[in-house]
């Protein structure tokens, strides 16, 4: 160890992206931090009022560092900070993958990227590269372009060329894949009890392709893949990041962790534990989100770093070369942004593009005789709330009661969650009883997954074989006689579905 205290706390934050609390104005800490050395920091819902808001706080922290590295999680569909507010106005990868039209998808990523790019935004946390392979992913499901992965691997490396051509970086993630998984790396490690040879042809091509495609970051999966690495997760496995990602598969660009205070890493190494060992790994950037979002989180963790180095537990070089990486991730997106033409904006509507991208997604399916579309007048809807997806914000609206309404001024919309059920799925008097004479519409989120919900829509269908069932998350089940599919839970989608039903598309 030959580097001085201040030159190792300058290399440790440097590594270091988080996130923290304020929309006006970055905190005194993040400012003061930005001159000491900040890599970068990353936003989520909480920094989010409008795109007008965005640009004024990224401008303010520029104005401390001129490369400061500023991340968001911005997956479109679903997953959306950007829009959080009012739902995402582009569809997510699953509504993009039954497309399978890679230039549509390179499309949407490049105007989703221009808009990123305009509000001061340079790293994404996007895409989502996982094969949803398992059907009960918990987490996943609409975040994946599919469960073929071939098709996955076109319609990444479509979106990483997309998001790229507009001067933003892209982050493949959640390497080495997190698609067959049925537990929540939020809450829990995952197992990936495959073998190599299933690895191979399953959950890397993917990232293999977004590689070629000239991927920017990598984000690492809080994972447990026995066939790489039977001790260390993923993100904390020298194999995993250095011997498979770094000299198999020749990734040279910066390796990020996904959350480092999740449950799966944090509860079993400590939030600094987790941190020193994702370095020693491999990782470059540690992603600091959640609730630590304060400055004696951020200091923990670079006391950590240093300590690891003057104890020789992480070694200064290995530090040196992910806090370069950095750097060079920061000078790749001055130098993409330069000369790309002004943003013109998407407008109050959101993405038009995305629309019609949506719209392209919907898919019906109706028995031989079916009738019952377009709705005949004012409906009423019945949203199925499962769940909430850690990974989805609890302030992001969903459904197709609202967009539907608008169409057809008078429907109604009840939301029920498995609490307000009762047995075999009986529905609460108030429930139905304004749906007497009326069209009938049954809204679902991953019927498959969730027996409560299964038996309530068996229950109405009984009786109102006609209602028509609209599924906005994977559709495993074709439930009733006539049925719409989605792909996914956004704005975009739920709009394009009631043009659908509303006899407007």
């Amino acid at each position: 160890m030959s580097g001085s205290t201040d030159n190792l706390s300058s290399l440790a934050a440097a590594v270091l992206q988080p996130g923290f609390v304020g929309t006006t104005r970055p905190p005194d800490w993040v400012r003061r931090w930005l001159g000491e050395g900040l890599g970068g920091v990353v936003l989520f819902a909480r920094n989010v009022v409008d795109a007008e808001q965005v640009t004024a706080l990224t401008a303010m922290m520029r104005a401390e560092k001129s490369d400061v590295l500023v991340a968001i999680d911005e997956e479109a569909g679903d997953v959306t900070r950007l829009e959080s507010g009012r739902g995402s106005s582009r569809p997510g990868n699953l509504a993009l993958g039954a497309i399978d039209d890679p230039e549509l998808t390179e499309a949407v990523a490049r105007d989703l990227g221009a808009e990123l790019a305009a509000a001061g935004i340079t790293l994404n946390y996007a895409p989502d590269a996982d094969v949803n392979a398992n059907p009960d992913n918990p987490v996943i499901g609409v975040r994946s372009f599919g469960a073929d992965p071939e098709l996955v691997a076109r319609h990444t490396a479509a979106w990483v060329r997309g998001l790229q051509a507009a001067g933003v970086a892209a982050c493949a993630k959640h390497f080495p894949g997190h698609g067959d998984t049925s537990v929540d790396s939020h809450l829990d490690v995952p197992r990936i009890g495959v073998s190599r040879a299933r690895l191979d042809a399953c959950e890397l091509p993917p990232f293999r392709a977004a590689i070629d495609a000239g991927v920017q970051a990598v984000m690492t999966g809080h994972l447990l893949v026995p066939a790489i690495d039977d001790e260390w997760p993923a993100t904390l496995s020298r194999r995993v990041l250095t011997d498979l990602l770094r000299d198999e598969l020749g990734f040279q660009g910066v390796v990020i962790t996904d959350g480092i205070e999740m449950r799966a890493v944090a509860d079993r190494y400590g939030f600094a534990g987790a941190t020193v060992r994702a370095l020693v790994a491999g990782a470059d950037a540690i992603c600091v989100g959640g609730e630590h979002a304060a400055e004696a989180d951020a200091l923990r963790l670079r006391d950590a770093i240093v300590e690891a180095v003057t104890t020789g537990v992480l070694p200064e070089e290995r530090l040196v070369e992910a806090a370069k990486r950095v750097g060079l991730l920061a000078e790749w997106g001055a130098a993409a942004r330069a000369g790309l033409p002004a943003w013109t904006g998407s407008g109050p509507a959101g993405s038009a593009l995305g629309l019609a991208a949506a719209r392209r997604a919907v898919r019906l399916t109706a028995a031989t005789g079916a009738t019952g579309l377009p709705l005949t007048g004012p409906a009423h809807v019945v949203e199925f709330e499962p769940p909430r997806n850690i990974a989805i914000g609890a302030e992001t609206p969903w459904g197709v009661g609202a967009p539907l309404a608008a169409l057809l001024p008078g429907t109604t919309t009840v939301r029920l969650a498995a609490e307000d059920l009762g047995e075999d799925g009986e529905l609460p008097a108030d429930a139905s009883a304004t749906a007497d004479g009326r069209p009938l519409v049954l809204v679902v989120r991953d019927l498959h997954r969730h027996a409560w919900m299964g038996a309530a829509v068996r229950r109405i269908l009984a009786s109102r074989p006609e209602a028509v069932v609209v599924e906005l998350g994977v559709p495993s089940i074709v439930a009733g006689r006539v049925h719409l599919a989605t792909y996914g839970a956004s704005r975009a989608a739920g709009q394009a579905v009631a043009e659908v039903l509303a006899g407007r598309s």
